[in-house]
């Protein structure tokens, strides 16, 4: 799993650094739907790219199943199987407000115990020669602290989630609540000038109340991304 065996903190250094992926895009194609999207990334790219979700799933994300829960990933298209967004240069034209996942890669994400760890992915990244970075430069994610909270936050939710749908049996109620996830959560338009986090806990909020999800505790360990292998 890990290339190191280590777990980091935001403020550790990790050999991830990789020269802005000068002449590289390996990590941009053959991803299949791995790259799965939460809602702060939908919020980031329809608020930049002036755009709703609709217009996003003409072409440059789509949906897929992940652990019983309908959830939209970046989309690869043509022959070689490349990211939609992924320009002529070969350079990434989301970069500045690219998912969560492309941000952190090549690190991966550990939810057990009470936050976010940080490891390597062994193999992940192509690149030679990387060198040392702070995993807070890394990840280069406004609010990192927040965004932690939030990403805890959606990760019990899912994992509730997805605890009630084992346990259902009912396929009806489970192909509702997948359509009240993906209307609540993905749908339903973000006030692009208002602060994200504040409108998705209202929303989490009133999902918990109406789906009766209890949530997970966070213990154990459950990773991001998962390139195209599915997580506890």
């Amino acid at each position: 799993m890990t290339s190191d065996e280590r777990f980091y903190g935001l403020n550790d250094m990790v050999k991830a650094g990789c020269g802005d992926c000068e002449g590289c895009s390996a990590c941009c194609r053959g991803m299949g739907a791995s790259i799965v999207l939460n809602p702060y990334d939908i919020w980031l790219l329809t608020s930049n790219l002036k755009t709703s979700f609709e217009g996003l799933m003409a072409g440059k994300i789509e949906l897929n199943v992940v652990n019983g829960i309908i959830l939209p990933n970046l989309k690869m298209v043509k022959n070689e199987e490349r990211c939609a967004f992924l320009n002529e240069e070969n350079r990434c034209g989301i970069h500045s407000f690219r998912p969560g996942i492309c941000r952190i890669f090549p690190l991966g994400r550990d939810y057990g115990g009470r936050g976010i760890r940080y490891f390597l992915l062994d193999g992940a990244c192509r690149k030679e020669n990387k060198t040392k970075v702070k995993v807070r430069r890394w990840i280069d994610t406004e609010n990192v602290g927040r965004n932690e909270e939030f990403l805890v936050s959606w990760h019990s939710f899912l994992k509730g989630l997805q605890a009630q749908i084992m346990q259902s049996g009912d396929e009806t109620w489970v192909k509702n609540a997948n359509m009240y996830v993906l209307r609540k959560f993905y749908l339903q338009p973000y006030d692009r000038e208002a602060d994200f986090y504040g409108q998705f806990y209202t929303r989490l909020k009133k999902a918990k109340e109406e789906l009766e999800v209890k949530g997970d505790s966070g213990l154990g360990i459950s990773v991001e991304p998962d390139l195209g292998k599915e997580t506890d």
